[in-house]
């Protein structure tokens, strides 16, 4: 709409028909008219000359912008609508009066639409006044002609700012008030006009300098004295523990408050926080809620978990909480997620909490009843990419949470990096731009401000489900930690920081010379705070964290991590009848849905399978256990890179319509009434995407949930939320997830990019029974490996080294009785060929995943009888009863390890002391397993084909004995 409601404004009357005229002749001859005018008609944009042509009867067509660039757009709601009554404050009807008051206009209005978008250069933002605000050319009226002599003369704007005409020194004040005050505001980079327009009608005229009143001053005084009064008390009690305080920037806490009370009166339900240390024990106890008797019990040294419940715990300033609080009559459910040292990694964990409990919510469409909060530090937001990732995902079918708010406590420093180290643009904020969303930087010693700012970003997120960055610019006034020296490298900085008086400080005395709250009112509020703080730190002798209440409600009646009871694998089988619904429901497709005839023939072969019974392929037996675990009540949701057709174009869970590009998903239409699958093919993310569909499971563990990497290998952008929660969240924090990975894993001469998921590294990570690491190598094994993520009474996650050739191998085959009663997972699978007696055979080999199959057919080819294959499916826990069943019979045999990863890499440094030991227990003659498999390597696989074929053949048949 720019230039338009702007023509509207100005032609009217007499300007019509002399703007109108002056632009035809701009039209035929651009140099006939003044070179003034030429600038006007230059920046106009497409939809103004349009008007502009209509009204002239010029032919017309777009022109490259030139002049001043896009003409200023108000706000609808405060904009005219043109007069037709050549009313007051319309310019005179002499054409050159009218020529010059139109010019006047418009230049007056290319100066507001200046401070709309560059007004924040001027912002006064930092507290410390150590970073001068940037003077801009184009926020000078003398860049737009303007003189002196033109300061108070009136000028006709229509209603633009709120007024009908201004003088320039009017102008100026109203624009330098409402953009370069205490708020510095970024928005004019977004295109929807409406969320434009939304944010100027709330900044424009500073509303923040007469928004609270007594009573909201006194509350915000309070916040802050909380907030102030929590770390200064910690730095005398605990004085020589790092804690990661937040003073400097204590404004944050009334303004996480106050986008929790604003949207939890606006229908928000449950909120989720991620954040990194500075600031989290504030956050915890002041905003969360969790006692100050616990807090300084863990000072104490003391466990945060029950004595019943076991653990390896965390420092404090990673751990999480979660309460209900009931705000202004409302109930609303708020958490911290713990989170590691790697800052940023939270983000899309939160997001995928509140993705999942929207979901679980049914609130699908708005998505406005769960939100997240993240708060940032000013260098990670900047330096971290997984930042980028979570904001690319914001708006995406499969991610969107309605928006969220992000926080940034701008420190103005990462540990000792200067923002001239530490990012590239102008604000450490600049990345939110590429989602187009707002930015507020706030002075965080203007608390009003920062409140206002936050309750902005709340209405904000709940009208346009879309996120928003309030950037509060405060200081750190201790160093990285609080035993740190921080002048060491920014002397000047700290210098000012000691010369500082406390932003509540600097608060309460405003507050008294207004005659707001008394000193002696606001003195007695701080003291009341510290006796409270007194009585829980001689109470926090005596104190004993309660039970493990977090599984309670979706958790309830699975087993609570790290405490004492039996894990328990329900049956995974299914009955016949059911596998043969869902399977006959895979190969259904509606009638007139015009699917891709290579696509029927898929689907005409998995029917074939089901009715005989045989030949059932890995992508039909992954679509059995979705299909089945749909009709136990179960949701299913599949997330990655291109998931829906997959990587190998095997699955097609979603068909495509050849001609309208409609979608249906065979699995979704089993039974009436069913729950639903939901495949996302993702952004081309591995960490981001991978700690969203963590954060998922960890709210909702009755969905299967599964994340697929397009090569195992890709896993590797990812392995922070690998390392950091999926693999230690359980033991640090109590949380247990049952996410699945699938990360496709094989050697087939692809090259070292796309040939291992580096199984080694999942194992490494294997302890205390955290996680279920395997390498299966049939349908039926995958069926119910997948289908026991839901049915056990516990959560684990579940790495699975998924195939590529297999999954069309004629030999990876199952049948349908090795689904159905009487089936379940075979954590080892013996012998399945008829050999030699078990005590003639010379050698046994073990081994993992696909590299069965070459042994399988060379040995069948070469009518070798007496060495077995016996094949370990999954590698953590590590089967040691089963396998020492599959090995007891071979009494004389030699036992070999064989993989098609080189020595160094692969499972071999994690099985050899494991077999080693299920050996030693056997009274057989092995005692010790030996290698065979590549050389150690740097490189994971060779690129070379002809390289690839002779190592492969060169360790089949070293196995073998060949």
């Amino acid at each position: 709409m720019a230039g338009i409601d702007i023509l509207a404004t100005v032609m009217n009357g007499a300007n019509a028909a002399f703007l109108a005229d002056l632009y035809a002749r701009w039209a035929e001859k651009p140099d006939s008219v003044d070179p003034s005018f030429q600038d006007l008609f230059a920046a106009l944009n497409d939809e103004a000359r349009a008007v502009l042509m209509d009204a002239s009867g010029a032919s017309w067509a777009p022109r490259p912008r030139g002049g001043f660039g896009e003409v200023p757009e108000p706000a609808p709601a405060v904009a005219g609508k043109g007069r037709k009554d050549g009313a007051k404050g319309a310019p005179a009807a002499d054409p050159e009066a009218a020529r010059r008051a139109v010019l006047d206009s418009l230049r007056a209005l290319m100066l507001i639409r200046s401070y709309r978008v560059r007004g924040h250069l001027l912002a006064q933002l930092d507290p410390l006044g150590l970073q001068q605000p940037k003077v801009h050319p184009e926020l000078d009226p003398k860049t737009y002609g303007f003189t002196e002599a033109d300061m108070d003369r009136p000028i006709f704007l229509d209603n633009v700012l709120g007024k009908e005409t201004a003088t320039l020194n009017e102008i100026l004040a109203i624009c330098r008030a409402s953009y370069c005050g205490s708020i510095g505001v970024e928005f004019m980079h977004i295109q929807d006009p409406e969320q434009k327009s939304w944010i100027q009608q709330r900044i424009e005229g500073a509303p923040w300098l007469t928004a609270f009143d007594v009573n909201g001053k006194r509350k915000i005084l309070q916040q802050l004295t909380e907030a102030e009064g929590f770390e200064a008390f910690c730095a005398r009690k605990y004085s020589t523990t790092k804690r990661f305080g937040l003073e400097g920037g204590e404004s944050t806490i009334p303004a996480i408050q106050t986008v929790v009370e604003v949207t939890a009166g606006m229908g928000v339900k449950e909120i989720a926080i991620g954040m990194a240390h500075r600031g989290r024990l504030n956050t915890l106890v002041n905003v969360v809620k969790k006692p100050f008797t616990q807090v300084f019990s863990e000072f104490r040294g003391s466990s945060s978990n029950p004595e019943d419940v076991q653990g390896s715990g965390d420092v404090k300033y990673h751990l999480g909480t979660s309460t209900d609080l009931e705000i202004a009559g409302n109930m609303v459910h708020l958490s911290l997620q713990p989170n590691p040292s790697h800052l940023e990694a939270v983000d899309p964990v939160v997001a995928g909490k509140v993705r999942a409990r929207q979901d679980m919510a049914g609130d699908t469409k708005g998505r406005r009843s769960v939100m997240g909060i993240l708060l940032h530090g000013d260098a990670a937001f900047a330096g971290q990419g997984l930042v980028y990732e979570v904001l690319a995902m914001s708006q995406l079918i499969g991610y969107r949470t309605g928006g969220t708010v992000h926080i940034v406590t701008n420190n103005q420093i990462g540990f000792t990096t200067v923002p001239a180290h530490a990012y590239s643009g102008l604000y450490c904020t600049d990345v939110a731009k590429s989602i187009q969303a707002p930015i507020l930087h706030v002075n965080g010693d203007d608390p009003e401000a920062v409140v206002f700012c936050a309750r902005m970003c709340a209405e904000y997120r709940m009208q346009f489900g879309a996120d928003i960055v309030l950037d509060i610019v405060c200081y750190r006034r201790h160093g990285h930690n609080e035993t740190d020296e921080p002048a060491f490298t920014q002397p000047i900085m700290y210098a000012r920081i000691r010369e500082m008086k406390t932003t509540r400080t600097l608060y309460a005395e405003r507050l008294a010379q207004q005659g707001a709250v008394p000193a002696e009112e606001s003195k007695a509020i701080n003291d009341a705070f510290i006796a409270q703080l007194e009585d829980a730190f001689q109470s926090a002798q005596s104190f004993k964290p309660n039970k493990a209440d977090w599984l309670e409600g979706h958790w309830a009646g699975i087993k609570a991590a790290g405490s004492e009871g039996e894990e328990r694998d329900e049956p995974t089988a299914v009955p016949t009848e059911t596998l043969k619904e869902v399977g006959a429901a895979l190969a259904r497709v509606p009638e007139g849905f015009n699917a891709n005839s290579k696509i029927l023939r898929q689907l005409e072969a998995k029917k074939q399978a089901i009715e005989s019974g045989e030949g059932i392929d890995w992508a039909t037996g992954e679509a059995l256990a979705f299909g089945t675990l749909l009709l136990d009540g179960h949701r299913v949701r599949l997330s990655g890179e291109d998931v829906q057709r997959g990587t190998f174009s095997h699955r097609h869970a979603v068909l495509v319509d050849q001609t309208t590009q409609a979608e249906y998903m065979p699995v979704n239409n089993i039974r009436e009434g069913q729950p639903r699958m939901e495949a996302f093919n993702s952004l081309l993310s591995e960490m981001g995407v991978l700690g969203f569909d963590y954060g998922y499971t960890l709210a909702d563990p009755n969905t299967l949930v599964l994340w697929e990497a397009q090569f195992g290998d890709f896993a590797n952008g990812a392995q922070v939320i690998i390392d950091q929660f999926i693999a230690s969240g359980e033991t640090k924090w109590l949380r247990m997830s049952g996410l699945v990975m699938l990360l496709p894993h094989g050697y087939e001469g692809q090259g070292p990019e796309h040939s291992s998921a580096r199984l080694e590294r999942y194992l490494q990570l294997c302890a205390e029974r955290n996680m279920r690491v395997g390498n299966i190598t049939t349908p039926a094994n995958y069926f119910h490996a997948l289908r026991r993520q839901l049915k056990a009474n516990y959560r684990k996650p579940l790495v699975l080294m998924t195939p590529k050739s297999l999954l069309r191998h004629k030999l990876a085959v199952s049948r349908l009785e090795d689904f159905g009663p009487g089936s379940a997972f075979r954590h080892v699978i013996p012998e399945i060929d008829e050999l030699v007696a078990p005590s003639a055979v010379k050698r046994v080999v073990l081994c993992t995943g696909k590299v069965y199959y070459d042994l399988l057919a060379e040995r069948r080819d070469k009518g070798v009888k007496d060495v077995a294959l016996i094949r370990v499916e999954q590698l953590h826990p590590f089967p040691r009863i089963s396998l020492a069943r599959a090995l007891a019979p071979y009494t004389g045999a030699e036992v070999m390890w064989c993989q098609e990863e080189p020595e160094n890499m692969g499972a071999w440094t994690y099985v050899d002391r494991r077999i080693e030991g299920v050996l030693k227990e056997l009274d057989i003659k092995a005692k010790r397993p030996e290698f065979i498999g590549r050389e150690e390597a740097a490189s994971p696989a060779t690129g070379l084909a002809k390289v690839h074929a002779a190592q492969q053949e060169a360790l089949v048949r070293e196995a073998l004995g060949l």
